[in-house]
């Protein structure tokens, strides 16, 4: 299985997504379903921690993002919804896409439900 269909509710509206299959996203899996506070980053970004680090064998060290980029940012252990670009940052680590960029960017701050699909 090359992609993991996943389901995130904003403010009643659900949001999917596709991760890609590695280490990253396999211990994201282990964590869900999970309840997750998002707020705005910057004008870019919405961003909530995780209660756990996600394994990072075999990932690269950085990477820039677009909109619609499911991200993790390993310095503060946080899933990142992005809904701008974004130029390269060490630590950023793409997990996936997302399909409703407007209603993510529309919420300045949510608490969703992060579920496999």
């Amino acid at each position: 299985m090359s992609e993991i269909r996943i389901t995130l509710t904003v403010n009643e509206t659900s949001v999917t997504g596709v991760l890609r299959n590695n280490a990253a996203t396999a211990s994201l899996l282990a964590q869900l379903p999970l309840e997750l506070s998002f707020r705005d980053f910057g004008g870019q970004e919405k961003i909530a921690g995780l209660p756990e680090p996600l394994a990072l064998e075999g990932m690269p060290s950085g990477s820039g993002a677009e909109p619609g980029m499911i991200g993790y940012y390993a310095p503060d252990q946080a899933l990142v919804l992005y809904y701008d670009t974004v130029g390269y940052y060490d630590g950023i680590i793409p997990l996936g896409t997302f399909d409703d960029v407007a209603t993510v960017q529309d919420s300045p701050t949510f608490t969703g439900t992060l579920a496999e699909d």
